[in-house]
């Protein structure tokens, strides 16, 4: 297995904290819908080795790379030199996710991606980048994560449809997988607070809201 993690430093909390809390009674992210992306038909890699390589954001229902402004967040809670790290990034799209922790040393970055154009335009992006280190696979993200060694991943990228009914399986497939200090992103319409996390033996490390989006890195409890 790769080397275990660096660990982050300690910045400060930013937005909302574990405090935020879904409603215990529903799924968090259970009927919502993902705001539509309002780009310019591209998305920029923002650290790393390939620091501003665009990357084609092609029309489909639904599809909407993370923000800049959460992914830079969510690089700066995990520290800029993953190098060691294994990383799963089930719903890739866009490869927004797994190509920065790839552009950050990553040493095994997989891209799942269920939408076959979408899963050659990644294979071609690669091609384009020399990316070694990163495989993509077309599949179902929860099928292949629950494929997934136990222990075996140090970070784990969730970001499935907003309208579809994936959090928990997901969730649920991705926790066994998560090495014992590894992190788990997971992005929702909705706030996960700690009562909606305990089932799956996981806690929130960080949080933080940007407009409709809600980021979350998570850690085994």
């Amino acid at each position: 297995m790769s080397p275990a993690p660096r660990k982050a430093g300690a910045p400060a909390r930013t937005g909302s904290s574990s405090g935020s809390a879904a409603g215990k009674a529903s799924t968090p992210g259970a009927g919502a819908r993902k705001p539509a992306h309002h780009g310019a038909g591209e998305v920029r890699i923002i650290g790393g080795l390939w620091k501003r390589t665009r990357l084609p954001v092609p029309s489909r229902p639904g599809l909407r790379p993370t923000p800049d402004r959460v992914r830079e967040t969510l690089f700066n809670w995990l520290g800029q030199n993953l190098s060691g790290w294994r990383c799963i990034d089930a719903f890739a799209g866009t490869g927004a996710l797994g190509l920065e922790a790839a552009s950050r040393g990553a040493a095994d970055v997989l891209l799942v991606e269920n939408d076959a154009g979408l899963a050659d335009q990644l294979r071609q992006v690669c091609t384009k980048l020399g990316a070694s280190a990163v495989r993509v696979q077309r599949g179902d993200g929860t099928s292949v994560l629950r494929q997934q060694p136990a222990g075996s991943a140090h970070l784990v990228l969730l970001d499935p449809p907003f309208d579809g009914q994936l959090f928990e399986p997901a969730l649920a497939a991705a926790a066994p997988a998560l090495a014992a200090d590894g992190f788990i992103y997971l992005e929702a319409p909705q706030a996960w607070d700690e009562a909606a996390l305990a089932p799956h033996g996981l806690v929130l490390h960080r949080h933080l809201k940007a407009g409709a989006v809600h980021a979350h890195l998570l850690r085994r409890a």
